[in-house]
């Protein structure tokens, strides 16, 4: 238990420090490796939409729980650092879930309220925290809502209005930082820091969000890249195929060994 009890003290004391926190997602242990190798990697996140292609499923928890462990499980025994785990909304029992979690190493959490009612996603969020509790340790929950994500075609203000609501009573509930994946500008992102405090508010890296400079002058306290980071790497495989099948299959200098 002492790793995990040290591992969920750093990842909390990383979320309210002032300086930023920014975790580039992984998806296995090869990647996690080479994200970890990097000097200024201070803890690591999986991502539930990578996990989930890794093995031919499609995103929304269509991944088998066990299988999705398992994996997570390799990556937490192949680092040293604290490891927080996206696990969508639950898989419809969350306290079972994030204590299945906690016992393959997780010190942390996403968790999706999915835009269920709120009382009800407050209720998930307690669940999550007790069985943080329960294992003797403070869990870090980063409870998102998906106020932006699954919104529909509600107007902007509206969105803002309903993750300001949806934050404020996570919070409440005792999460420690709520989770704001979305198009957010910087006025946004002032509202939404005002509304919930200093460093209680993460974000997601998307193209438009300010700069990650910037991000740390507002009062954010975590960035992270989702399903991103999994892309650009299949991004530049496939242009390297690309062009090999053009004829130039010259494997570029600036590659290193990484596995």
């Amino acid at each position: 238990m002492t790793r995990l009890t040290d591992d969920a003290a750093r990842l909390l004391e990383l979320h309210r420090a002032p300086e930023l926190l920014s975790v580039v997602n992984v998806w296995d242990v090869v990647s996690a490796t080479a994200v970890a190798a990097e000097p200024g990697t201070k803890a690591l996140a999986t991502a539930s939409h990578s996990i989930a292609a890794t093995f031919g499923y499609e995103d929304g928890e269509n991944i088998p729980l066990d299988l999705h462990l398992s994996m997570i499980e390799r990556i937490v025994a192949g680092t040293s650092l604290p490891v927080s785990a996206d696990l969508e909304g639950g898989y419809g029992n969350v306290g079972e879930t994030i204590r299945r979690a906690i016992g393959v190493g997780v010190v942390g959490a996403n968790l999706e309220d999915q835009l269920r009612p709120l009382d009800e996603a407050v209720k998930n969020v307690e669940a999550a925290l007790a069985a943080g509790t329960a294992e003797g340790i403070d869990f870090v929950l980063n409870a998102r809502t998906d106020a932006f994500t699954v919104g529909g075609k509600r107007d902007h203000d509206t969105k803002l209005a309903d993750a300001v609501e949806r934050g404020k009573a996570f919070l409440a509930a005792g999460a420690p930082v709520v989770f704001v994946p979305g198009p957010l500008s910087e006025d946004d992102i002032r509202i939404l820091v005002d509304a919930f405090g200093a460093q209680k508010l993460s974000v997601i890296g998307i193209p438009g969000t300010p700069s990650l400079g910037r991000l740390e002058e507002l009062g954010v306290a975590r960035v992270s890249y989702g399903p991103l980071s999994q892309r650009i790497a299949l991004t530049a495989l496939q242009d390297f195929v690309r062009q090999v099948h053009a004829g130039d299959g010259v494997v570029p200098e600036s590659t290193r060994a990484l596995n």
